[in-house]
């Protein structure tokens, strides 16, 4: 069975109630379920933190026995170089996923320390793009 973490970053704890105009209605943890149910046939296994060192920790923890790690490092992805460091130094193939499409948001929104360091990205298809993310490490 293939293994899949997901991990997320700051304030995406608060989907469904944060920004619905740009980040939609629907709660994580819901949507979370329904992904599991899609896919029984892969160990799909979540973190969120709020916490820099804790999701650089989370990356380190499952990158080297983890099939796949979908990651969104909100705010983070635009400041963090500690976490793209960390996504560089894993072999787990890393997905980078934002559901809104951060090239058409402010202009400090369109840096990311992640997506050169990753195997490639999602952005802008709301909460599809994780999907999409599990779509391509199933074919792996």
């Amino acid at each position: 069975m293939k293994k899949i973490v997901i991990i997320n970053g700051p304030n995406l704890n608060l989907l469904g109630k944060r920004e619905t105009s740009i980040y939609g209605t629907e709660g994580f943890d819901q949507f979370l379920d329904q992904l599991k149910s899609r896919y029984p046939d892969i160990e799909i296994n979540y973190y969120q933190s709020n916490i820099e060192g804790e999701i650089i920790n989370a990356i380190q923890e499952h990158g080297f026995s983890a099939d796949g790690i979908i990651l969104n490092p909100g705010g983070y992805t635009h400041t963090s170089v500690a976490i793209g460091d960390a996504v560089a130094s894993i072999t787990t193939p890393v997905i980078e996923v934002h559901i809104s499409n951060i090239n058409a948001r402010e202009e400090f929104r369109k840096i990311s320390h992640v997506s050169a360091k990753a195997k490639g990205t999602i952005c802008g298809l709301g909460l599809k793009g994780y999907d999409l993310a599990v779509e391509y490490f199933k074919q792996l």
